[in-house]
Parts: structure tokens; sequence; C-alpha cells
């Protein structure tokens, strides 16, 4: 129970807020560089650094680029780094056989990263949309997304993902039963040591469009998702749903997006107490770009700000563009603290 405060003036809060040392020492949560998980778009070719138009900053990157940015957040200290794929049109297709690709773009981007920076986690999202010619993170049938079809090629790309390196599977996708597929698959065939961040809570979204933009799918998706992701008023579903997926293997969860459902961040820690993580996605992203490039907000301040709101909801940690330029300013204060 919370201590009430002693009438004034035996209490003013303003003691405790009177200077910057004072502030640090009764702060009740901070914000780290080991709390970051950075999303990097991977697309074909060599020495290629591509702008996406729709989130000011965020570039596509060939695999050699990956690479060189890997090595650059991992001497920063951060400790993930999640790669999705930019995937030529002519390489989507509605069997999606692409995302089972040994040599798609993110297992040779895996496989190299790995050889160059070891030390550094990958994660890798299990889902199909970046290779279904209908944009959806499941197959198709009669305009119907399959759910126990998608099963077999969620597994099936789980597992060469796993073979090529990735640290983390994150099933993004939403088709029921899928971390139950994925972790007996990972058990079965020598991956034991594979974690799994599900993608538990995540809700059919209006904050996903520029990533879209970014992975080419928001041309191709043929009517919405509404019928496999959470309905955005539903909080109980989504504890349902981290349940179900901490009973089937996963390993940490997640709560998607993020700042405009901290309420579900912290009613999952609060009631799981197990690894939890947020994705401040590629909405919440842009706004605050183009908020900051207008002058109507103090663009590093609501930067930050925002990323401590995750760690005041409960989570462990936050996936985030801004990753690489938090950890840099973060390492600045440390260095100069």
């Amino acid at each position: 129970m919370t201590q009430p405060p002693a009438p004034f003036p035996a209490a003013r809060a303003r003691r405790l807020r009177r200077t910057d040392w004072m502030r640090n020492l009764t702060r009740e949560n901070s914000l780290q560089i080991s709390d970051l998980i950075w999303p990097v778009f991977v697309r074909e070719g060599s020495g290629i650094e591509e702008p996406v138009d729709s989130m000011p900053g965020v570039l596509r990157r060939s695999v050699d680029k990956a690479v060189e940015a890997a090595n650059e957040a991992a001497n920063l200290g951060i400790p993930v780094i999640a790669l999705f794929p930019y995937t030529q049109a002519d390489k989507k297709t509605s069997d999606c056989e692409e995302a089972c690709n040994p040599d798609n773009l993110v297992n040779q981007a895996t496989r190299a990263i790995k050889a160059a920076v070891p030390d550094i986690g990958i994660m890798l999202d299990v889902a199909l949309d970046p290779y279904n010619a209908d944009g959806h993170d499941g197959l198709v049938r009669d305009g119907v997304v399959q759910n126990d079809e998608s099963l077999m090629m969620l597994e099936r790309q789980a597992l060469v993902q796993a073979e090529a390196g990735a640290d983390i599977l994150g099933p993004s996708d939403m088709m029921d039963g899928r971390i139950g597929v994925i972790r007996r698959a990972l058990e079965s065939n020598d991956f034991p040591d594979t974690a799994i961040m599900a993608y538990s809570a995540k809700f059919a979204s209006s904050f996903y469009g520029p990533f879209r933009d970014a992975v080419g799918a928001s041309g191709a998706l043929k009517g919405d998702k509404s019928t496999y992701q959470i309905d955005p008023a539903n909080a109980e579903e989504a504890l349902r749903m981290v349940a179900r997926d901490l009973d089937e293997g996963a390993d940490m969860v997640m709560v998607k997006p993020g700042q405009p459902y901290l309420d579900v961040c912290s009613r999952v820690k609060a009631e799981f107490s197990v690894p939890t993580f947020a994705y401040q996605v590629s909405g919440e992203y842009a706004m605050i770009e183009a908020a900051g490039a207008n002058g109507w907000i103090d663009r590093d301040r609501v930067m930050i700000e925002s990323l401590l709101a995750f760690k005041r909801a409960g989570c462990d940690g936050v996936l985030t563009y801004h990753a690489f330029e938090v950890a840099q300013k973060l390492q600045r204060d440390l260095e100069f603290s």
C-alpha cells in the first residue's frame, strides 16, 4: 500500500525536485542502453543505404551496410538488433516460399552479422507478410487467412532462421497455436537455446503504416488484419493471449504498438512477472519525427520521455527506431556524468 504523505508543510514534495542531483537520486525509473532493441531494415544490393520516406532518419540497408550498422550498435552497447526484409516484388508469392529460403535477405544478413559481430543478439520476425503477395501474415485462400495451413509455413520459417543463427525468434503473425508449433520444432531440431519473444498482444492497429512502407508490404495488403490481430478495444483478450503464449513456450512477450497500450504493458508485467517488451512502432516514431521537424515539440526530450513511459509501465525493454540515437545520447551522458 502506498504511504500517504504527511500534511503540508511537514511534507514538501518540491524538496526532492530542487536540484539535478536530488532528482537523479530519487528517480523511480531509468532508461539504459541495455533496454534497447534496434529494428534494422535490410534490402538487396551492395553499398546501399536508402531512406524510408515515411520514417525520417530510418534507412533500408544492404547486407554489407547492415553489418556495419550492427558493429556500430554493438560498440554502443545495444544488446539486440531486429532485422526486417524489404522483399522485392518478384519474390512475393501467394505460397510465401521466400520466407523459408535459407538464403533470403534476413538469413543472409544474420549469418553475415554473426560472422562479423558475434556478440550482438539478432532477433527475426516469424511472419509471412514481407513475402506474401497478399500482404498478410498468413497464407490466404479464397480471401481468408488460413490458420492451420499457415502454421506449417511458420514452422519452416522459424527453423531456417534458427539455422541461420537467430538468437530470438519473434512470432508476429498472431495465428492461433503458433508458439507451441515453433517451440516443439526448435526442441525437435536441436535448437533448445533459441528464445521466443512472442508478439502476444499485437493489436489490429492503424499505427503500422510506415513499417509496411519500409518492408514494401503496404501496396500488397488486401483488406486488413482484424481477423487475427487483437481488437484495440480489448485488454482482457490481450491478457488471455499472453497467458496462452507463455503456456505454449514463449520466453518473453511483447505488446505492440507501445505507447497507446501502456495500460496493457503494465497489466502484463504485474499479472505474469515475465520479461515484457513493447514495440514503439513506426507510426509512433513518425509522429515524433514529424512534430519535431515542424517545431511543435521538443523532439529530443519527447523521444526520451516516450521511452521512459515504457519503463514506468513495467517493460524490461523497448524495440524502437530511435535506439541508435538514444544509445549515443546515453553513452555521452555516462562518459561525461
